[in-house]
């Protein structure tokens, strides 16, 4: 078998603590082309994907766009009233205080969806950081509204920062909808594709299969941590609020690679993929994301050799990678070191599930990155054999 290397990788990272578990999906268009996992992870775990859950909540306001319902260059804050007046934080004066402004454009969905909007994240931006502390706002994990009550740090379209912007996505396909968006993503998304194991709220048998979360310590060793979204929100986490199955974010994928069609079901226009695999920033480029908070994130700065754009929400890779990524390939990530990628150009694509803190950890990136090269040189060797 042309993938039967990848297995001893995996093994071998697990056995050296480089991750605690690891379930690892590749697919083409039509099928699973390698899966595995490694003890104490099942095929069938349940990880939390947080970000993961931005292109997922990315469809369902395409869904929107689609019949109407929403526009990706109106004003949002027709729709949502928080969003009508937004404050830009321009830093702290000498006794502390912030200084605020009014921006001076109104923010739109097309920015939301790219990160565009000058929101953050305080893991990823001390002076927001600095303000949420000082204003006693929880992070956004804590699923309060509060946590959303933050100034830009940014002009709208001034910028691309990485943030908070998708979970006003999900409050804007609930507004647009009149549905709830664990309602309307299981009506929409989720059940249409099949994925029955992917929810905000975990039932008993998910729990059940739930992988633990863990952190890197010091002497690189990786401990077991207490970590659940909560159950109960207040808004549900479009930007990262989900729990789900490797298997169930391969059909998500499958989906996309077959331009928004999965085993007869239609989930989105096959000219709304290709509108959301598209650049969305113009001349912007992803930037380097620089950690406020090291126990959470590392320090963020993916493929430093070429300009990245964004799209619908994904990030767009404008080269070829060292892992055989085509030009023009979708990918993102979830905080405790979920990853994967899409690539239409090639047909095939993948998922990478770990649970651990701090993302960016260099090594389950790197078996990341290790794993994919392995997929495209299997995929090479599949060709030759052809």
């Amino acid at each position: 078998m042309q993938f039967d290397h990848l297995d001893e990788l995996l093994q071998h990272a697990t056995q050296a603590r480089e991750v605690a578990g690891v379930v690892a999906v590749a697919t083409s268009d039509r099928e699973t082309l390698y899966g595995t996992n490694t003890a104490p992870m099942k095929v069938d775990t349940v990880f939390w994907i947080a970000s993961m859950t931005k292109a997922i909540t990315a469809t369902a306001a395409m869904q929107l766009v689609e019949t109407g319902k929403l526009d990706l260059d109106e004003p949002v804050g027709r729709l949502l009233p928080e969003l009508a007046a937004p404050k830009v934080l321009e830093g702290f004066g000498p006794d502390g205080s912030p200084k605020l402004r009014d921006a001076s454009r109104p923010i739109t969905l097309r920015h939301l969806m790219t990160h565009t909007a000058g929101m953050s994240y305080d893991m990823w931006n001390a002076d927001t950081l600095r303000y949420m502390t000082d204003a006693g706002i929880p992070g956004v994990l804590a699923c309060e509204n509060r946590c959303l009550s933050v100034p830009l740090a940014a002009e709208p379209g001034e910028r691309w920062e990485y943030g908070i912007s998708i979970d006003f996505v999900g409050k804007a396909v609930e507004a647009a909808s009149g549905t709830k968006l664990d309602v309307y993503l299981r009506e929409n998304v989720l059940g249409p594709l099949g994925m029955k194991d992917t929810s905000f709220k975990l039932t008993a048998d998910q729990r059940s299969r739930l992988a633990t979360m863990h952190a890197r310590q010091p002497d690189g060793s990786l401990q077991p941590i207490a970590f659940e979204v909560p159950q109960e929100p207040e808004f549900h986490m479009g930007g990262g609020g989900l729990y789900g199955t490797a298997p169930d974010y391969v059909r998500f994928l499958r989906m996309l690679l077959n331009r928004g069609t999965l085993d007869g079901n239609r989930v989105l226009r096959a000219d709304t993929v290709a509108i959301m695999s598209q650049n969305h920033i113009g001349d912007l480029n992803v930037t380097r994301m620089t950690t406020a908070i090291p126990e959470v994130s590392q320090d963020v700065d993916l493929y430093p050799e070429q300009e990245k754009k964004w799209g619908l929400s994904f990030l767009i890779n404008t080269q070829r990678t060292a892992e055989g990524r085509s030009p023009g390939s979708l990918a993102w990530a979830g905080l405790a070191n979920t990853y994967f990628w899409l690539d239409p150009a090639a047909a095939v694509g993948g998922v990478f599930l770990t649970q651990s803190l701090p993302f960016a950890d260099p090594k389950p990136l790197t078996l990341f990155a290790r794993f994919e090269k392995g997929v495209y040189a299997g995929l090479g060797d599949l060709t030759h054999a052809a």
